[in-house]
């Protein structure tokens, strides 16, 4: 699986999570007639969004992120290529994350409000760390796959030849 596809898979799941916790908290606090936690939890959700705008407005990959294309090990063949094994032993987190936040919701409605919030500042922190890596990938004509690993330690990225692009400045310089 390519790392921008993990990138972008990881935005979408926790943008997804947290409406689907932000759903239950409002069915949820709607059933037990608590209009309160639903203002003080839409609160949450702008402060989060704020929080998670703010971490993540800078265009350069992130410390995690520049340390994986860093170690990132050469090779000229392809990593396995099982992408739902892929995403579940990388995400698995995140999907836990939501798991139980709804289970607990069902008796607790502020843990999906809660959540969600994160889910929230975690998607918009990580929104651009997909063009980072194809900015790098461009400019050095590879591109990086996850390799298989443990689920539980950092993702080991190898490096494979890829397709440079050449700028409008680079075919100037060339003729």
């Amino acid at each position: 699986m390519r790392y921008v596809d993990l990138l972008k898979t990881t935005v979408l799941l926790s943008a997804a999570s947290a409406t689907a916790l932000a759903v239950i908290t409002v069915i949820q606090s709607n059933a037990l007639g608590d209009d309160l936690l639903v203002l003080v939890a839409t609160g949450w959700w702008v402060v989060a969004a704020l929080i998670g705008t703010w971490v993540g407005r800078r265009l350069e990959a992130s410390p995690s992120v520049a340390r994986a294309l860093r170690e990132a090990q050469g090779t000229t063949t392809l990593p396995e290529q099982n992408i739902g094994r892929m995403l579940l032993s990388r995400l698995w987190p995140l999907l836990l994350a939501a798991l139980v936040s709804a289970i607990f919701s069902f008796f607790l409605p502020q843990v999906a409000a809660i959540a969600a919030g994160f889910m929230v500042a975690w998607a918009l922190a990580w929104r651009h760390q997909d063009r980072a890596v194809t900015a790098i990938e461009e400019r050095d004509g590879v591109t990086f796959f996850v390799a298989s690993g443990s689920p539980i330690k950092p993702v080991k990225l190898v490096r494979t030849p890829g397709l440079r692009r050449e700028t409008g400045a680079e075919r100037w310089k060339a003729s």
